[in-house]
């Protein structure tokens, strides 16, 4: 067994066992879910049994996950940095367990539009927070008032736009991947102002 094995194994056991732990079972309670022994199951926990692979899909499957994501070793990217639109105040960062996702960070200085032709709809659904300041979110006909460490979740098939009230606001928004191409269309706008994008 090379080095690497070696870690995958002792990486899969630990796992086994946190993710047991994490629901409260027993090894008696695993085993019984998994259709193994106690003793097996204590064995693969702890190294003095190997890892056979029907094993491992009916562990995962009784752990309530997937066997790709019981034997995954991709840690090695953790820390991402933004990729940075200084045109529009955006930082944004794909998020990598869906590709679909993205977490954007913007600075707003302006109102939002008042008038309802200004504002986007488009597939999807968003949610954000306000990180310092007041930010207004036009929703069809309707205003919110979103202030410092409040949150808004909204489907984006209803008008929208967002803004700031009283002075610049800052927010972190997640966008699924409905949302985020929609906004990507708009980007593209030329006379669609920041402000409008939600």
């Amino acid at each position: 067994m090379t080095q690497e094995e070696g870690d995958l194994d002792s990486l899969v056991r630990k796992r086994i066992r946190a993710l047991r732990v994490a629901q409260g079972w027993s090894l008696e309670e695993l085993a019984t879910r998994a259709n193994l022994s106690q003793s097996s199951l204590s064995r693969i926990e702890t190294g003095r049994r190997r890892l056979a692979l029907d094993q491992l899909v009916i562990l995962a499957r009784a752990l309530d996950t997937t066997l790709d994501q019981l034997v995954e070793t991709g840690a090695d990217d953790v820390v991402t940095s933004p990729v940075i639109d200084s045109a529009h105040g955006l930082m944004r960062w794909p998020v990598k367990g869906d590709p679909g996702m993205s977490v954007v960070r913007q600075r707003m200085t302006e109102p939002p539009p008042e008038n309802p032709a200004r504002m986007r709809a488009h597939p999807g659904r968003e949610w954000l927070v306000v990180l310092s300041g007041t930010a207004v979110l036009m929703l069809g006909h309707r205003r919110f008032r979103i202030e410092t460490n409040q949150a808004a979740e909204f489907p984006t098939m209803m008008p929208h736009a967002i803004g700031a009230e009283g002075g610049p606001c800052e927010i972190l928004g997640i966008f699924d991947r409905d949302a985020r191409r929609g906004h990507q269309r708009e980007s593209g706008d030329s006379d669609t102002e920041d402000t409008t994008r939600a």
